[in-house]
């Protein structure tokens, strides 16, 4: 035998022994399960946030004229008190539009001064007149005095009244204008008053917006110079729920919250508000939820973002599957799963779909129903049917158990691997 021929024979054999085995393989094979244990213990079904902590009351401290500030009494994380002096605006404007205001106010109260002199003179006037015309009326009568002149003496009287008359209302005029000019110098001081801006209450600078020397202009809007936190040890954090959660949350209800500045710190606080006002974000509608928490050691910090978890329902030494186990199907075909869950008296339409989501069944208030596969000695899979109840989201109560037995300690199988030679169109290796 030559060695090419000698070496393709053996080649040959090789190949052969390697089929026979592979075949040996596919005969012999079986899934590998992967199982986990049913066991007793708690369960609490949360509902999970981000929100961001605030303060409960912030007042934006404005300019509500313009001008430039000349002085800061208060900065970054100032204290203060309400009334106290926080900023200065130059007044040098309004101190002379005051100046110019209580100018036009005194001219306007002399202007009064003349007013009632003109009626005065004008009422001293009609009296004469009138005294003209009473006389010379009884001479008219004797003919002592002509028709003309006893008309020349009526016109006059009837003058000296109408004089009268507008002097009054000179005298009106002027009283108003005192009054205007008065006004005018009310704002002139309220405008050089609000060059001194004060605090509206006791609380801590959390903003500072300007400079020394930089102009702020309120023509059309009041200019924020600060920003002030009414009290830091009482805190809001202002989180959105969902609106499938918000039928669970209710005022009074207690919550938890870590911040990333303190990992190992976990924080308490209260339900407060669920706010009706609905927020819609690419179709999600969410609403803002208050929760209330004390802060007496100032750690927690306006802006800090919490991770809010917000308690629904808790029960204690429950029987309780992993999610997992409530999603996991075995590898077979629809006839065949079906068959199994007829042989076992379990409607196949009272059955969780396969990749089912168990948070959406168990968030239902009434309790759905699921198939679990738990393992009998080394491949045996038997399905029981369970009723659901609360979840975690990693453990889902157990309430009842409708076909089958469950009990603590059995395994229930949570995922199948099968070999190649297995797979649908896979080759033995």
């Amino acid at each position: 035998m030559t060695p090419r021929r000698k070496w393709l024979t053996l080649a040959g054999a090789g190949v052969l022994a390697g089929l026979v085995a592979a075949l040996s393989l596919t005969h012999h094979a079986q899934p590998q399960h992967f199982t986990a244990l049913i066991e007793r213990g708690d369960i609490q079904d949360v509902i999970e946030a981000t929100g961001t902590i605030n303060p409960v009351t912030t007042v934006l401290v404005g300019s509500q004229v313009s001008g430039s500030i000349t002085k800061l009494n208060a900065d970054f994380n100032s204290q203060v008190h309400k009334g106290d002096i926080v900023a200065l605006i130059d007044p040098a404007l309004f101190r002379g539009a005051v100046l110019q205001a209580a100018a036009d106010l005194d001219d306007a109260k002399a202007n009064v001064v003349a007013a009632k002199a003109n009626l005065g003179k004008a009422k001293a006037l009609l009296l004469q007149t009138k005294a003209d015309y009473e006389r010379g009326a009884p001479l008219a009568n004797y003919k002592l005095i002509s028709a003309q002149q006893l008309d020349l003496v009526k016109a006059s009287y009837d003058q000296a009244n109408a004089a009268v008359g507008a002097a009054a209302a000179n005298v009106t005029q002027a009283e108003a204008q005192v009054r205007l000019k008065a006004a005018a110098l009310g704002i002139a001081q309220t405008n050089l008053d609000y060059t001194v801006i004060r605090s509206p209450i006791d609380g801590t600078v959390v903003a500072r917006n300007v400079e020394i020397g930089q102009t702020v202009a309120a023509s059309l809007q009041a200019p924020t110079i600060f920003t002030i936190a009414q009290d830091l040890t009482k805190m809001l954090v202002y989180t959105n729920s969902d609106e499938s959660d918000v039928g669970n949350i209710s005022p009074g209800r207690p919550v938890t919250f870590k911040v990333d500045a303190f990992p190992k710190d976990t924080f308490r606080g209260t339900v407060i508000q669920v706010r009706m006002n609905p927020t819609t974000v690419q179709n999600v509608v969410t609403y803002n939820t208050i929760i209330e928490f004390a802060n007496p050691e100032l750690k927690l910090l306006p802006g800090m973002t919490a991770f809010v978890t917000i308690p629904v329902a808790t029960v204690h030494n429950a029987l309780k599957v992993p999610n997992t186990a409530l999603r996991y199907r075995p590898p077979m075909s629809p006839e065949e799963l079906q068959a199994i869950y007829r042989q076992h008296g379990i409607e196949p339409d009272a059955t969780a779909p396969a990749g089912a989501d168990t948070q959406d069944l168990t968030r239902r208030p009434k309790a759905e129903n699921a198939v679990v596969w738990t393992l009998q000695g080394h491949n045996n899979l038997t399905p029981v049917q369970v009723q659901l109840g609360i979840t975690d989201h990693a453990y889902t109560q157990v309430s009842g158990v409708l076909k089958g037995t469950l009990n603590d300690g059995d395994k229930v199988v949570i995922r199948t691997v099968l070999q190649q030679s297995q797979t649908p169109g896979g080759l033995p290796r």
